[in-house]
């Protein structure tokens, strides 16, 4: 449809000021043209959404997931960062097959998608990376996308995942070309080499380079883990994130996962550099590598979003479930107002954009954007009483409240029902590549 209508629901504009509007909000060609009040259709070719009793907001920009790990599911338990890569996630990662890969994909876009989350960064693994961005092309989802690089000569890591400096170059510089600002730019890419300790130096430099050649995004995983941080000390003889700095990975366009063990020389580069913290909460209290001290990162006027990560260290890609923990565990050491539920919604919309590099575009429901959002069903029994709109987003909606779906303009989701992917099939596939895969391990 020309024109999209979503019609009596309460809006959450996430504008500067945290607007609040009721009434109608309307795209044309993708656009957004009216947010709040009453809309009259300009064309013939229109659709009108019901969202009474629901909320309308824009949809969650989760700026960390792995689309490739989603049929490791539940395999990778009780294990810290280093063994749960080395024992399960690797070995797994290296065995996929490019339909493995397919099927893990759409499983992710499914969920992801059906619970709210419009728009991702994604790091991939090292090969068959086309099946992921084909993926998000069927399904609707917005994604900037890149292949993971690891070119360190390193003997725990499977020959399925070892690859050369230059094929890992050359192969993301295709991938960039055949990708980047595809589908009308709904699909991007990011340079993704994957941490410090499986990349040369040589590979961190030219990743930098060639990103900000193509104008692609940068994304790696950063001072997640204290074993990793002690590693890369002990290697390059500084820590983590002032040693990317020396490469030249910081920056506005520089995406850093996770961020959890920084000293106050880190925090300051963060800051004065405008490099984007992507903060995992599930994922980092499951691998029990802790917490970044997100309060204290925003204060200091620090960017930060949220991602769910990947599923064997989740084990979902459920954005609510995101924000509700986000807005909980910084609490007891930070105080009870630290992290307030407007806040914490602005990491999962505008945040992340930012991080994407969007944020002209998508993020909030104001007039010329794009319409990415999400009409949330509000009257259940764990959302009513319905008082504060923005706690009733972060504290009390799930993602199985997701009513519909609307990226880009084009109606994905509609009455919990997704029209981009045959969900029966998707996770008969899931079950039997994990099967497979896994008995072939």
């Amino acid at each position: 449809m020309s024109e999209v209508i979503i019609r009596g629901g309460s809006i959450l504009t996430m504008d500067d000021n945290f607007s609040i509007a009721t009434g109608d909000v309307a795209s044309r060609d993708g656009e957004l043209v009216q947010v709040g009040g009453e809309y009259t259709p300009q064309d013939s070719d229109y659709s009108i959404i019901d969202a009474s009793g629901s909320l309308v907001m824009p949809g969650l920009v989760q700026s960390h997931v792995h689309m490739c790990q989603t049929l490791a599911r539940g395999r990778a338990d009780n294990m810290e960062l280093l063994d749960w890569l080395h024992q399960v996630v690797w070995p797994y990662e290296g065995a996929l097959t490019r339909d493995d890969l397919s099927a893990s994909a759409n499983l992710a876009a499914l969920e992801l998608i059906t619970g709210g989350t419009t728009s991702i960064l994604d790091m991939g693994t090292v090969h068959h990376t086309d099946a992921l961005f084909e993926a998000a092309q069927a399904s609707g989802l917005r994604a900037t996308i890149g292949k993971a690089m690891m070119d360190e000569e390193d003997p725990t890591i499977p020959p399925g995942l070892q690859e050369s400096t230059q094929d890992s170059l050359d192969e993301s510089q295709r991938l960039c070309r055949d990708w980047h600002g595809h589908s009308e730019d709904r699909l991007r890419y990011g340079y993704a080499p994957r941490f410090v300790l499986s990349c040369t130096d040589e590979l961190m430099k030219e990743s930098v380079r060639l990103a900000r050649q193509s104008g692609a995004r940068l994304h790696t995983h950063t001072s997640e883990n204290r074993s990793e941080i002690a590693e890369v000390k002990r290697r390059k003889g500084m820590a983590n994130l002032a040693f990317l700095h020396t490469l030249g990975f910081t920056g506005d366009d520089v995406c850093l996962a996770h961020c959890i063990w920084l000293n106050e020389e880190e925090k300051s580069l963060l800051r004065d550099t405008g490099t984007h913290v992507l903060h995992c909460p599930s994922s980092n209290m499951k691998l029990a590598s802790g917490y970044a001290a997100i309060p204290e990162l925003l204060e200091s006027g620090i960017k930060v979003s949220l991602g769910a990560d990947g599923a064997p260290c989740n084990n979902s890609l459920d954005g609510f479930l995101e924000m509700r923990l986000a807005a909980l565990i910084h609490k007891p050491n930070f105080g009870p107002t630290s992290m307030p539920a407007s806040q914490v919604l602005k990491l999962a919309t505008r945040g992340g954009a930012a991080a994407l590099g969007l944020e002209d575009k998508i993020g909030s429901l104001e007039l010329g954007k794009r319409a990415d959002l999400i009409v949330v069903d509000i009257s259940g029994p764990h959302c009513v009483p319905v008082s504060n709109l923005y706690s009733t987003a972060v504290y009390s909606a799930r993602s199985s409240d997701v009513k519909h779906v609307i990226i880009d303009g084009e109606v994905i989701v509609r009455d919990r029902e997704i029209l981009t992917i045959d969900k029966e099939r998707c996770l008969r596939e899931a079950q039997e590549h994990a099967n497979k895969l896994f008995a072939r391990l």
